[in-house]
């Protein structure tokens, strides 16, 4: 596998160069350079692994440990944890360390920790294996953030990141599907295996990849601890936002698997992310270019709109098709809203604390994708899952709003910028 992989993405990589080139007569500025689609297939393949095994390692920790539910949960979501803990790190230490470095450093440390899956270690030496392994992954696709912002052209950012994001979201579609037929027909140390192998591709074409040089910055001597050190101001308006609207969809994430068999639509159910991940790849690269031409606002307040159609129309499934009209409502939504912040994110940044930026984005995505659960699940049994839903209608309108006050009102100064 490790042979072919780097001749596959060779051959990718030739093909688009070659395509760039007859397109050149409109004076486009390059977007499918190699390294834009190296580190794009890098994160992919991080991010695979990383939500394959989220949705297998409770069920790993029940079956092989005896764990309790409560200790099965902390197994798989002290990994959001360890993501956190290196994301905060990454943020600050990338512009000292540098992109490719920083990705080289993380992606040798995955490939390391998912070996030690393979390992007996009992269960609190698998919890401890899952934080170290959010704190690679943390390190490493805050390098991969930082890596693409640099290599796409300015005038292309919002269809960049849109398209890079889309490894984010293929992860979340397919990597559950993966897990779970894994697991189904072979066993669990399949899931090991494919993981590994992820971590093997990506550090492998980490090693291919050529950034652009960027001035790193001095690390100031005896510097006292400070707390904006650890995140990037310029981009904490919109990354709020993005925490806003994490938490609504974590109520997807984590809920929707059971209220999908609570309602008799499992079959439904499991098609779910899969409609989701096709209908963000179907439009966005509508949204993305739009996005540079006329500004985020254009297509954010839509995109909003239709997360919040999507919540009602879940909250209201009682058959199959209208579960699945709601994820792709949610994929034109909370799918592009995710790559729009990100660009946004990134745009209003000093280009030497792209890194900062980019980590300051994916903590306020964890945070809310993390507290979410912790908290809606105590809201679940007094409202129901519909209930549930029908509430977080109102957040995302409340998050539209906050939106427009925190960013929305000046986005237009950015689109000549």
């Amino acid at each position: 596998m490790a042979f072919f992989v780097p001749r596959v993405a060779k051959f990718i990589i030739k093909s688009t160069e070659d395509n760039n080139q007859l397109s050149n007569s409109n004076y486009k500025e390059k977007l499918w350079t190699k390294d834009f689609i190296s580190t794009s297939i890098v994160n992919l393949a991080l991010t695979l692994s990383m939500y394959l095994l989220l949705v297998t390692m409770a069920i790993y920790a029940m079956n092989e440990y005896d764990a309790s539910m409560s200790m099965a949960g902390f197994v798989a979501s002290i990994f959001v944890i360890g993501a956190l803990v290196g994301r905060i790190y990454a943020g600050k230490q990338v512009a000292y360390t540098g992109g490719k470095k920083m990705l080289l450093i993380g992606a040798t440390l995955v490939f390391i920790v998912t070996f030690l899956y393979f390992l007996p270690l009992g269960l609190y030496g698998l919890i401890i294996i899952r934080f170290l392994h959010g704190v690679m992954i943390g390190v490493a696709t805050t390098a991969t953030g930082t890596i693409v912002a640099q290599v796409i052209p300015a005038s292309r950012s919002g269809e960049g990141i849109g398209y890079f994001s889309m490894s984010v979201v293929m992860a979340t579609a397919i990597g559950p599907l993966i897990g779970v037929m894994l697991i189904t027909n072979i066993g669990f140390t399949s899931v090991f295996v494919f993981s590994f192998v992820m971590s093997a591709i990506s550090l492998l074409l980490s090693l291919t990849l050529r950034p652009p040089k960027v001035t790193k910055s001095e690390k100031p001597k005896n510097a006292s601890f400070s707390l904006s050190d650890y995140y990037e101001k310029c981009a904490l308006p919109v990354s709020t936002i993005m925490f806003v609207m994490a938490f609504a969809y974590s109520s997807i994430l984590s809920f929707v698997t059971g209220y999908a068999q609570e309602i008799n639509l499992v079959q439904a159910g499991s098609l779910f992310f899969l409609v989701y991940g096709v209908t963000v790849l179907l439009s966005r690269p509508i949204t993305g270019p739009l996005m540079d031409k006329k500004g985020a606002n254009v297509v954010i307040y839509p995109a909003i709109i239709s997360f919040a159609f999507g919540m009602i129309v879940i909250s209201q499934a009682y058959a199959g098709i209208v579960l699945l009209i709601a994820a792709a409502l949610l994929g034109l939504g909370y799918g592009n809203i995710q790559s729009i912040i990100q660009a946004r994110a990134i745009k209003m940044t000093p280009r030497e604390n792209m890194g900062l930026a980019n980590s300051t984005y994916f903590i306020a995505l964890d945070l809310g994708l993390g507290l979410g659960p912790l908290l809606l699940g105590y809201l679940i049994p007094i409202s129901g899952y519909r209930g549930m839903y029908l509430l977080l209608v109102i957040v995302i309108l409340a998050g539209m709003v906050l939106y427009h006050f925190m960013h929305g009102r000046v986005d237009k100064k950015l689109i000549d910028s």
